[in-house]
This record gives C-alpha cells, structure tokens and sequence, in this order.
C-alpha cells in the first residue's frame, strides 16, 4: 500500500515536472506579482510640486522655504507673485502654494513670546486630486508647526512603520493574495485533468484509498509552494526591505499552514469543477475579488459596512493577511497570534474533509 501511494506521488510529480510552462508560469508569476504590486501599490505621494509666494524674502521665509526644498516629498517650483497662483494651479505646474504674511518674521516673535496672532502662513491647496491634497497638507503641517515655534505642543511617536513606508502595509496582503492564487490554481486542475484526459478509470480501479490518492496529490505542489514561500519571504526583506521582527520560523509555519490551505481550497474546487478551465476560473477570478475586497490588504475592515465585515470572516486571507502583518511590522510571536492561526487550521480542516467526501462522490 505504501509503494502503491508512493507511485501516485511519484506519478504526478513527473506530470508536474513534464509541463515545462506550467511549472514556468508557477515559479515567475508570484515573483514578478511580488516585485510589481510591491513597489507600484503605494499610498505614498512623492514629488508634490510646490511653489511659495512671499512678499518678502526675510531670514526666517527662506529658512522654512529651504525646508520645504529639501524634503524628498516636495519638488519646489519657485518663488510666485499672488496674481499668479490661480493661474499656476490650474495649469497643473504646482499642487500647493504656501503664502507666507508680509510681516512673517515680527509675527514669528510674537508667537515664539507667546503672543496670540493671526495665520502667518496660508496653504492654498489643488482639491482636485484627493490624495496629493490630503497628503501635501499632512506633510506640509509637520513642517509648518515645528517651524511656528509650535513643536512643544505637539509630541508624536510612530511605532513600527516610523518611515511611513507603503510597503510595510501592502506586502503582507500580495502574499496573502499570491499565495492563495497560484497554490490553489496549481490543484485546482489536478483532479479534473484526470478526467479530461481520461485516466479517472485508473483511479476508479486502483486499491489506494481516496484520501491517500489526495495527499499524493498534494504533496507535488506542497513542495513547489514551498519553494515559492521561500523566494517571496526573500524578495520581501531583501529587496522590498520589510522586517520579519516576529521571527522567521514563525512567519514561516504560519505561511506553510497558509499554504496548505490554498492547496485544499484547491482541491475542492478541482472536485467541483468538470472543466479545467471552469476550475481556473473559480480559483483565480472567484477567490481574487473576495482576497482584494474583504481581506484587509487594500481597504480596512473597520471601514467596511457591517454585512461586508461579517462576510470578509469567511475569508481565509483576511485571517492570514492580519497575523502576518502583525508578525512582520509588529515583531509578534506565532503565539500572539494563536486566534487566527486556529482558524486558518480549521478552515483546512474543513476544506481537506469536504474534498476527500466530493472526490470519494466521483470515485462512487
């Protein structure tokens, strides 16, 4: 029994290793995916292009404006006159003039002397493009305060992301995204080839029990994804430079679990689908919108409406996608996680039984 379980490994990973595009397509796709999404998903805004209109050109003007000029979110455009700045915004040369009071440095004492005063500065803002306004008047603030003698009444800590960096938020949703993608694209095909090509009588005939001919299914593509966690985990810190301060091996099991998840899922889908092609189908349009939407890796789940936050629980991405994150950015223990860990192993669980019945259905 056990070399008769052996063969059917041994079977489908010579099919595997014999479909040269196939395995082709398996090892560049979640590279390339990874390379793209993590450095082209972005919520930072770079190069906002802005412009200062001073009536004078005083020591403490072009001290703030010199501060501006050197911050790598900004592209300074220049000095303008006030008659200009309708005209520059519209064209779209500039996103944001800072107006400066004509008597910026007397009212700077009266503000350093405690003093109460009027605006000295004055930020007029192109409203069309949401996130460069939103993001031009943040950065732009944190300048301006300190620079207002202000700073003293302001104290901020950034934990964990103090650079801010959009990768440290997006990356562990691409795994999770690519993850579950490819692996589950890899099985879900397995056991309605076997019918397409008309090789289900050998398995109808054969003494090796259902579940074994599963797992020897599985086993191929567990090896493969595991190669392709490791080329991701490696991309990720090496080249996105995203910690892992909660610890390789516990990154790593969680990811494996994760892993043998999106094979199951897989696996089902291959036990419900007649057609490769309607398998494909399921396991990459189907799971992707469900991964993008109510997954957590693009919009935040406390956002969402209730019966959107109620379906995303369904989601085994969501569950994933949240330990990780907190794994890497947040440097916790596997332990500290232990909630979505058992429910990533119950869904696989659930998912390996329900296959096992539907394929024991096809085999009767």
């Amino acid at each position: 029994m056990k070399n008769n379980f052996l063969s059917f490994v041994k079977k489908e990973s010579l099919h595997i290793l014999r479909d040269k595009r196939t395995m082709l397509i398996v090892m560049i796709v979640p590279v390339v995916l990874m390379v793209l999404f993590g450095f082209a998903i972005s919520t930072e805004v770079n190069n906002i292009n802005i412009a200062v209109s001073a009536p004078e050109r005083t020591d403490g003007v072009k001290d703030v404006v010199d501060r501006i000029a050197h911050n790598e979110y900004f592209s300074f455009y220049g000095y303008i006159d006030q008659e200009q700045i309708d005209k520059e915004l519209r064209s779209g040369k500039v996103s944001v003039v800072v107006v400066f009071a004509s008597d910026f440095d007397r009212r700077m004492e009266q503000i350093s002397a405690g003093v109460p005063s009027k605006p000295i500065i004055q930020l007029v803002v192109d409203g069309s493009n949401v996130n460069i306004a939103g993001a031009s008047t943040a950065y732009l603030q944190g300048i301006l305060l300190g620079t207002a003698s202000q700073q003293a009444m302001f104290e901020t800590r950034m934990l964990f992301n103090p650079q801010m960096k959009s990768a440290y938020n997006f990356v562990p949703g691409i795994m999770g995204l690519i993850f579950i993608l490819v692996c589950a694209m890899m099985t879900s095909v397995s056991i309605v080839r076997e019918k397409e090509v008309g090789t289900m009588e050998v398995l109808l005939v054969s003494p090796v029990r259902p579940v074994k001919i599963v797992f020897a299914k599985m086993i191929p593509y567990f090896v493969i994804s595991f190669v392709i966690l490791v080329m991701i985990l490696l991309l990720s810190h090496y080249l996105l430079d995203v910690p892992m301060s909660g610890g390789v091996w516990g990154i790593f099991s969680l990811s494996l679990l994760y892993l043998l998840l999106s094979l199951s899922l897989g696996l089902l889908v291959s036990t419900i689908a007649k057609t490769q092609v309607a398998a494909l189908l399921i396991s990459a349009m189907v799971m992707m919108i469900p991964v993008l939407l109510l997954s957590g890796m693009i919009f935040p789940i406390e956002n969402l409406p209730e019966i959107f936050q109620v379906l995303s629980t369904i989601v085994p991405a969501r569950w994933y996608i949240d330990a990780i994150r907190k794994m890497m950015i947040q440097g916790v223990p596997l332990m500290a996680v232990w909630k979505n860990s058992t429910i990533l192993l119950a869904m696989t669980i659930m998912f390996i039984v329900i296959s096992l019945k539907k394929f024991n259905d096809k085999l009767e």
